[in-house]
């Protein structure tokens, strides 16, 4: 698992209560204020998406947390060098067997379109236009974090506008009097904006990015997918296949992978890469 936002937000909590000291703390507790800003925030989230995007919320957030190995561009690399080699020596119908071994839909679906023989730049197109849709799908579940990360600051405004106007409204009743309070009323009316920005910077701006991150992941695996699979069609070398697909990666992981494989890439060329 990827705990890397949760560690983030443990220590913003952390960093912000020491800001406040604990002593003080309670005087950044107004339920009012909760019900506006978080209330309003995802009352404004609920009208703004199809309940088929909101009900992915607990995916969005579990996908934040997973890490990336579903997507490992260095295993899918080892696999279709693999593959490239049965085919190689066997030809592309030695596939369909391994294929049903590939727990990855569009890696499989790739592999067994290659299998069936089927023009390379049809499966490119086809294997492309998913890649398009499920970039597309990536871009609405963002949107909803996007929108958030917009709502909260200005429900936190609008709290702090209903609590202004109160306070204007009862020193006018109280007379003069009512300048006593005046500290007290600013700093209630003010909580709101606090919450909004928190909301907002703590939680909806991180998830956001880690999806975006997520996204970029998985296009990058189907990217290397679409160019392993057509390069076996084609019978192209397993080894420059290899360094191709690494070419992806920063220069310090390629020379590492390629330093580990180095030996069995040589086996390979005796065997299968000739």
């Amino acid at each position: 698992m990827d705990l890397s936002m949760i560690i983030g937000w443990v220590v913003a909590i952390i960093l912000i209560i020491n800001g406040i000291t604990a002593d003080k703390l309670m005087n950044f507790w107004d339920i009012p204020s909760i019900l506006i800003t978080v209330g309003g925030t995802l009352a404004a989230i609920v009208a703004s998406y199809p309940f088929r995007i909101l009900k992915e919320v607990p995916k969005h957030i579990a996908i934040c947390f997973r890490g990336n190995k579903k997507y490992s561009v260095p295993q899918a690399v080892d696999s279709i060098v693999d593959l490239a080699l049965i085919a190689r020596q066997s030809g592309l119908l030695a596939l369909e067997e391994r294929a049903e071994d590939l727990k990855e839909p569009f890696f499989k679906q790739a592999v067994l379109m290659i299998v069936d023989a089927n023009d390379p730049d049809k499966v490119r197109k086809s294997l492309e236009k998913q890649v398009e849709d499920m970039m597309i799908r990536h871009e609405e579940a963002k949107s909803l974090y996007i929108r958030g990360s917009g709502y909260a600051p200005a429900f936190g405004m609008i709290g702090t506008l209903v609590g202004l106007i109160n306070m204007l409204k009862g020193m006018n009743l109280s007379g003069s009097g009512g300048s006593s309070t005046l500290g007290q009323d600013m700093s209630v009316a003010l909580v709101t904006t606090f919450y909004g920005t928190i909301l907002s910077n703590v939680f909806f701006h991180p998830i956001t990015q880690k999806l975006s991150l997520r996204d970029a992941e998985e296009i990058l695996y189907c990217q290397t997918i679409i160019e392993g699979v057509i390069a076996i069609q084609s019978g192209e070398n397993p080894k420059v296949i290899r360094e191709r697909l690494l070419s992806s990666l920063a220069q310090k992981q390629q020379s590492k992978i390629l330093a580990r494989v180095g030996l069995n890439s040589s086996h390979g060329a005796t065997e299968g890469e000739k």
